[in-house]
């Protein structure tokens, strides 16, 4: 993989689907970073088990953590992005999203899908952040 002066790539050990899918978890590129779809995993497995919310505050937690090699944190974080599997868990997406970025308000996304590669996850997240954000 060739790496320009203005692009940085890091890798996890959240995610066993890194290196086989050939991706990074996190890319930064000019004054943004981008996280890449992170699932409520610890050490390669699925947490938070039935409980959208918990899984909701693991896998930001797990996102938030891919932006530490780049010196940001939550407070950096201009954009989220929600993947859920059923409607009816939206609030308790919403309120783990309000108490790790209310203060922060980015802009968010939330959206429904078909199902995820492993059928325990409940909720898949991404984030975007910007370098110049104080913390």
């Amino acid at each position: 993989m060739t790496e320009s002066p203005a692009v940085r790539r890091v890798q996890s050990d959240h995610s066993p689907w890194e290196e086989t899918m050939g991706f990074a978890r996190a890319v930064a590129a000019g004054d943004r970073v981008i996280v890449a779809g992170t699932m409520p995993l610890v050490g390669g497995v699925v947490r938070g088990e039935g409980s959208p919310y918990e899984q909701t505050l693991l896998a930001f937690g797990n996102a938030i953590a891919a932006l530490e090699p780049f010196g940001l944190a939550a407070g950096s974080v201009i954009r989220t992005r929600m993947y859920l599997s059923h409607a009816r868990d939206a609030e308790d997406v919403g309120r783990a999203h309000k108490e790790l970025f209310g203060d922060v308000r980015p802009a968010a996304t939330m959206v429904v899908v078909n199902g995820f590669v492993d059928s325990r996850v409940l909720v898949e997240v991404e984030v975007e952040a910007y370098r110049g954000a104080p913390e």
